[in-house]
């Protein structure tokens, strides 16, 4: 993800797992539980970029939708 600050392109090497429609960031994760830094990684996301949606999934549950988190700020 290109950062622009001030004017100035800044490569700090974010890697978004998907981007929808430039409206929509979808973290994905595979793991036994989702911590407080999985959503900070993805709150990082939509306050380093214009876009103001966020998505974290998580694939290690019984059924998806209880595995996915929307953000919006």
């Amino acid at each position: 993800m290109p950062l622009d600050y001030k004017g100035t392109q800044v490569d700090c090497g974010y890697r978004i797992d998907l981007l929808v429609q430039d409206c929509v960031i979808v973290e994905l994760k595979a793991v036994e539980r989702v911590l407080p830094v999985h959503e900070a990684q993805l709150m990082s996301y939509l306050r380093l970029s214009t876009i103001k949606t966020g998505l974290l999934i998580n694939f290690n549950v019984p059924r998806l939708i209880d595995g996915i988190t929307r953000r919006v700020l």
